[in-house]
């Protein structure tokens, strides 16, 4: 037998070395390291929670958005992605995940959940899913520090970190502007809402903190407020919605949204745990085991009750038309948004404090720090 000719020894030994290099090359990419499943579009499930329920799963994550319960799912961040979870029965229905990149933030809005995700040492890939299926909706560049934070509102995803702010559009994917603090002052916190995208910035040679509203799709100042703080204290925004909130030592300050006017000030409470979320007819601040609705433009007080924490976004088609799952002393009540008039009440056995509870169907979903909770 005679002996194969030299050309042939050499593609052979061509072809050898480019299956392993293509090897090496697929098993550090991003496709090798990337892990996803998707699952048929959900429905937001049909009927009500029981007169008592108790717990029936539960699902450690960190970040979660603060809405976790969009497009029929629960969203729940880890150290390298997101999962999605049936809200009555808690399995998984999809999953994102990336071995080689940790999950900078993650926030849920127009039927998507979008997350960044850090490679190196800045946080520089964005991912946008559907919130129902886990299908990729958009993937994009960006160049976001280390420290940067995810949130978002209607329409509008925001950005922020030490050095300034961007915002996305959460179903198109491009940056729609971006901003930076003037020479000479110092980011303090931001808050994204119906109104637009609130910012606290403190600057060298003025005695008082600067409460800025710029415009959510532009970007565009529409107006600028000093709020004099104690030298010790930099205060903490609390929403920008028809009512820009602001945490000031041991009080709450509620500003118009059109001008910037201070219209009212609230206690904080003794521990200062307050947070604010808005309605189509009122603004709610939780505080000190109250929650308080307030009209959304003379911020007069409509109504308030006892509360342990407070309710998310109701998972249903009419939003405004929804009435409110307050989280109380063992039970979430459904309350009228307008006049807080009790409409139904679920019992709710080992009802942590400090939830944000959100009806879906037959389950009630609540949202803590560190974990999310059903029961049923």
């Amino acid at each position: 037998m005679s002996r194969p000719p030299l050309r042939v020894w050499v593609w052979t030994a061509a072809a050898l070395a480019l299956a392993v290099v293509a090897t090496l090359l697929w098993r550090g990419s991003d496709a090798a390291a990337t892990h996803s499943s998707t699952a048929r579009p959900a429905d937001v499930p049909s009927g009500a929670p029981a007169g008592a329920v108790s717990a029936a799963w539960s699902a450690e994550g960190e970040p979660l958005p603060t809405d976790v319960v969009e497009g029929g799912r629960v969203l729940v961040g880890s150290a390298h992605g997101v999962r999605a979870l049936d809200p009555v029965t808690g399995e998984e229905a999809w999953r994102y995940t990336r071995d080689n990149a940790w999950l900078c933030g993650l926030t849920a809005t127009d039927g998507v959940a979008v997350a960044v995700f850090r490679t190196e040492d800045r946080c520089d890939e964005a991912v946008a899913l559907d919130a129902g299926t886990g299908v990729r909706s958009w993937t994009r560049n960006v160049n976001y520090t280390a420290d940067a934070t995810i949130s978002s509102t209607d329409r509008t995803v925001l950005a922020t970190s030490s050095g300034g702010l961007v915002t996305l559009d959460p179903t198109g994917s491009g940056t729609r502007w971006r901003y930076a603090p003037p020479s000479g002052c110092r980011l303090l916190d931001s808050a994204v809402g119906d109104a637009g995208v609130a910012v606290l910035q403190r600057c060298t040679g003025g005695d008082a903190t600067q409460l800025r509203l710029l415009d959510g799709s532009t970007g565009d100042e529409r107006w600028t407020r000093d709020v004099v703080l104690d030298e010790r204290e930099e205060g903490r925004l609390l929403g920008a919605d028809s009512l820009v909130g602001v945490l000031a030592g041991d009080e709450v300050r509620l500003f118009a949204s059109g001008d910037g006017t201070l219209l009212t000030t609230l206690p904080a409470g003794p521990d200062r745990a307050v947070r604010q979320s808005s309605t189509f007819a009122a603004v709610l601040l939780h505080a000190d085991g109250t929650l308080v609705a307030l009209h959304p433009e003379s911020a007069e007080r409509l109504w308030e009750h006892p509360a342990t924490g407070l309710p998310g976004e109701p998972a249903g088609a009419d939003v405004a038309a929804a009435p409110l799952a307050v989280p109380e002393d063992g039970a979430v009540v459904l309350r009228d948004p307008a006049s807080g008039e009790e409409l139904d009440r679920f019992t709710v056995e080992g009802l942590p404090d400090g939830g944000t509870a959100t009806v879906v169907g037959p389950a009630i979903v609540l949202r803590l720090d560190d974990r999310v909770l059903g029961f049923r």
